[in-house]
């Protein structure tokens, strides 16, 4: 199969598989979706929807984050990974955003990085989520994904998976994408127990493949160890 008509297949199936994926961190606007997204580093977005359904009803501007302690803001958000670290942050990023930026969560890549504990995987997200720039944002699940189909290499560093994803997906398809590879794998082709007999993709799959081969075949039961056991339970 030509490398296009790779793609294309890869593509169209997991549209298939998942047409409605989206970014499923909740919130309402490029500054809330800046604080989640941080929020989600080493941690499940179901753990940071479950803490910034009452962190967005409190803080609702950058202001209110510069309003309170330190420490009550750790307790606020004391349920994430991390979270003293990105209390912190979070703090810092507010005074940048009145300082720089009159409030507003810049809309440009090179000026979202600058902000502290956001990444290049973070900026990636809110230019595409919030602002509609195509961007893949390479997280856990998007390497996982497209190293297991040969999109990238197995010790491909997480820039170099983007480089090559841009590369080989039309731009214009880029924002769905990623949503679409974060839920194949997150929901399908999982890291500990993907379902590869189940997997329309199993054909470009080799690890896939080697797992199915390493699963042994159900021995079938012999009538004579049948007549033992049933003999066994009469006793």
């Amino acid at each position: 199969m030509k490398a296009s008509d790779k793609i294309r297949f890869i593509l169209d199936t997991m549209a298939e598989l998942f047409p409605d994926a989206h970014c499923e961190l909740n919130h309402g606007n490029a500054f809330e979706l800046t604080i989640a997204v941080l929020l989600s580093a080493q941690c499940t977005d179901e753990t940071v929807n479950r803490v910034t359904a009452d962190l967005f009803r409190k803080y609702r501007s950058p202001e209110d984050y510069l309003k309170v302690e330190l420490a009550e803001l750790e307790q606020d958000i004391r349920r994430i990974g991390l979270f003293r670290t990105k209390a912190a942050n979070i703090q810092k990023l507010c005074r940048i955003l009145l300082d720089r930026h009159d409030g507003d969560v810049p809309r440009t890549h090179e000026e979202l990085t600058e902000l502290p504990g956001v990444g290049r995987k973070t900026a990636n997200v809110v230019v595409s989520n919030a602002f509609g720039v195509p961007a893949i944002a390479v997280d856990t699940h998007v390497e996982r994904v497209s190293k297991r189909l040969g999109l990238a290499k197995p010790d491909d560093s997480v820039l170099e998976v983007e480089k090559k994803l841009m590369r080989r997906v039309p731009r214009d398809e880029w924002t769905l994408t990623h949503h679409r590879f974060i839920f194949f794998g997150r929901y399908h082709c999982k890291a500990q127990q993907p379902k590869c007999d189940i997997c329309p993709l199993i054909g470009l799959c080799k690890e896939g493949q080697r797992r199915m081969k390493a699963v042994p075949a159900a021995k079938p039961r012999s009538k004579k160890g049948a007549a033992a056991r049933r003999e066994a339970s009469n006793l």
